[in-house]
């Protein structure tokens, strides 16, 4: 089974290493030998950046994105950058994994558009709009008090050129006022990467049903997280939330998704390499458990390649140029 991945964190985690550690293999939960392994077509790989460990999240973005390409500049018999379907195509016939680029931290803009067109210019297709600070874009969904305030004058006008330059809006992070703002002011579909259901895990990270349904109906897609807060029943009262992010969880997330929007808009954001739980899908080359417990479950074989990656496969034909 092809698998697309919309969301990690292994370059945030190699470029922090106080080891020599590298992309063609490691001890993280992502690297090329552990993507072939798992029959991974592409690999969204996030420039995280949490603001409060750097003194300029425009100059951490820009570091990050050169490790990016020096990685794939040393791996290039394996893996080349994709910008669109095109390009996922033609890597996919040369035998090749795509790597997409996106940015975690929509304040890596420091509020200026020449900054999206430039860092689309580099390569960068998809942007988390928030993390888990307040920036000039909106606000995250990690307080109370954020949840009902929406996109800020920027974050319209950003919206209105991510549409124009054809890149990914990401609402994973953003405030339940921002989803709502998001899904007004775009015209293109958009994306929950690494978010789940916040009726079966009430965690403010999930989307209510109410969000799920407004996703599906613009053609967007939502990626299943593996971390435990956002799979596990108990995660509303963290003392009760089990240590290991267990399949059966992942599944129940999966069904209730598609009673309420649609097989149509589930795919799979892992948050790999960004997430300290263990998880019984250990790393990216053990994605095939989760494909059988779907099969064990009822899922079609049709049902199942739409989670894995013909879901995402869609937006990306979609909106990316």
């Amino acid at each position: 089974m092809n698998i697309i991945d919309m969301h990690c964190d292994t370059i945030y985690k190699l470029i922090n290493s106080k080891e020599d550690k590298n992309l063609r293999k490691n001890d993280l939960s992502i690297d090329i030998e552990k993507l072939k392994c798992g029959n991974s077509l592409a690999q969204f790989f996030a420039l995280f950046i949490d603001k409060e460990e750097c003194e300029s999240s425009l100059e951490t973005c820009f570091k990050m994105l050169d490790r990016f390409y020096l990685e794939l500049k040393e791996n290039t018999d394996d893996i080349r950058l994709a910008r669109n379907y095109e390009e996922l195509c033609n890597n996919k016939r040369l035998g090749k994994i795509s790597a997409f680029l996106t940015i975690e931290e929509g304040g890596a803009l420091k509020g200026q558009l020449c900054n999206l067109r430039n860092f689309y210019r580099l390569g960068v297709r998809l942007i988390t709009l928030t993390w888990n600070y307040e920036n000039e874009i909106g606000f995250p969904n990690c307080k109370e008090e954020y949840m009902e305030n929406g996109l800020k004058p920027f974050g319209i006008e950003l919206i209105q050129e991510m549409n124009r330059l054809g890149m990914i809006i990401d609402v994973s992070h953003l405030s339940d006022a921002g989803f709502y703002d998001v899904a007004k002011y775009s015209k293109d579909p958009f994306v929950a990467s690494h978010s789940n259901a916040r009726k079966i895990t009430p965690h403010k990270r999930n989307l209510t049903d109410e969000m799920i349904k407004i996703l599906s109906d613009k053609g967007g897609v939502m990626g299943i997280n593996f971390c435990n807060y956002f799979l596990d029943t108990g995660s509303e009262y963290p003392e009760n939330t089990r240590d290991i992010s267990r399949i059966d969880d992942m599944i129940k997330h999966i069904r209730h998704i598609k009673n309420v929007g649609g097989i149509q808009c589930i795919a799979l954001g892992t948050d790999f390499d960004g997430i300290s739980c263990s998880v019984e899908v250990k790393d990216i080359s053990h994605m095939e458990k989760l494909v059988i417990a779907l099969k064990k479950d009822g899922f079609s074989e049709e049902e199942i390649e739409m989670i894995c990656y013909k879901n995402i496969e869609r937006v990306i034909k979609n909106i990316l140029r």
